[in-house]
């Protein structure tokens, strides 16, 4: 059934204007993850440089850790690449603090609650937002079990990104929407994080129930890494987000220039390929 969108206080963020802007230009947004640490901390910020010139929209940036279920093997190994050159979450902000000098590119931290919780909630609100972080999406927290840290985020201002998944109820997407701020976080596939040859024939559906319950923009993850795939989502939801193919092309770059290179080519044709899909939605009688 459905019910009618909540409506938000419209505060400007750099992810709402950067939605806004896509909005009003009619464009698919791209959102794009990289573990951070994956190889360092310093081949991150460069890499994250170089996808924004790119064409990146937003990017998420994952804090690795030990016992990633949600990810397939692609993003494990990265969080293990990643952990043994060191990166903490402390780090992961510094990173945060470094790219704010260099671009103002919309930043989502993507992490598992356990970093989260060790350094403290209240501090980890105050250190991202200080750095100059725009939202948090944690993996395994649910809304049910989210109130303290909802709360200190967006005391600070932080956007609060949730997921939901092909298994949620019409009643779960209204409460996973009411959770996020700024952009909804919809899994295109049940399973873990990984490239795929084809999206689930089911995906349409899963965007038209979740439009019917909330007015928020639509991201769409999880098995997104060909041309093709943001080329159909063009027509359905408001951004794509590619993860796994990215940290792909990371891990088999022979060097920093070359993986900052071969991911922002990678951003560059997932983008034309966005415009395309866009294209044909508007050539639609």
């Amino acid at each position: 059934m459905s019910q009618t969108p909540t409506p938000r206080p419209q505060t400007a963020t750099r992810i709402t204007q950067r939605f806004g802007g896509l909005r009003r230009a009619g464009e698919l947004g791209l959102v794009a993850y990289l573990t951070a640490g994956d190889p360092t901390l310093g081949a991150t910020e460069r890499i994250v440089l170089a996808i924004a010139e790119a064409g990146a929209d937003v990017i998420e940036l994952g804090v690795p850790f030990s016992d990633p279920l949600a990810d397939g093997p692609t993003i494990q190994r990265a969080s293990e690449r990643a952990l043994r050159s060191g990166t903490t979450l402390t780090g992961v902000l510094d990173l945060v603090k470094n790219l704010r000098r260099a671009t103002q590119i919309p930043l989502v931290l993507f992490s598992y609650f356990n970093p989260v919780l060790q350094m403290g909630v209240e501090r980890f609100a105050e250190a991202a937002a200080a750095a100059g972080a725009d939202g948090v999406l944690i993996t395994d927290l649910t809304p049910e079990e989210a109130g303290d840290y909802r709360r200190a985020v967006t005391a600070r201002g932080l956007d609060t990104i949730f997921l939901a998944a092909p298994t949620s109820t019409d009643a779960r997407l209204v409460r996973i929407a009411e959770s996020s701020r700024w952009f909804l976080y919809l899994i295109s596939r049940t399973g873990v994080t990984g490239a795929k040859d084809t999206l689930p024939e089911d995906l349409p559906a899963l965007i038209r129930r979740a439009r019917a319950v909330t007015s928020l923009p639509i991201a769409v993850g999880f098995g997104i890494s060909l041309p093709g795939h943001v080329s159909i989502l063009g027509g359905l939801a408001d951004a794509a987000v590619v993860g796994s193919a990215l940290v792909a092309e990371i891990e088999k770059a022979p060097s920093v220039d070359a993986a900052a290179a071969a991911a922002a080519e990678c951003i560059r044709s997932l983008k034309q390929a966005a415009s395309r899909g866009m294209s044909r939605r508007e050539a639609r009688p």
